[in-house]
């Protein structure tokens, strides 16, 4: 997994794309009517979040259609876990006072 999944997930607009092609496959047409952004606009960000491999797409006839990537959402899981279960542990040393500590100062009192 690449930081580029991360940062395409950050956008909230490719979240709310994201959202919308969860409930299964779609045209760009109506992720556009449900979510009022333009058509060039959401076209970028599906860009985007093909690039990153978070969504796939399926060609019907003339229409291309959409859908979140179980395959990619999965490994941006692992990829965010690895940065919760870091959060939690310095919390845990933390709460229980194992924090590293810093090295004291070599300046002598006066």
């Amino acid at each position: 997994m690449t930081t580029d999944a991360v940062q395409a997930f950050a956008d909230p607009s490719r979240r709310a794309i994201l959202d919308c092609l969860l409930a299964g496959e779609r045209p760009v047409s109506e992720v556009v009517a449900t979510l009022g952004l333009s058509q060039p606009a959401v076209s970028q960000h599906l860009r985007v979040l093909l690039d990153a491999r978070l969504v796939t797409v399926r060609r019907d006839g003339r229409r291309r259609l959409y859908q979140a990537s179980s395959e990619g959402l999965e490994a941006l899981h692992t990829e965010v876990e690895r940065y919760w279960q870091a959060a939690l542990t310095q919390m845990k040393q933390d709460l229980e006072g194992n924090a590293p500590r810093a090295a004291p100062s070599d300046r002598s009192e006066r």
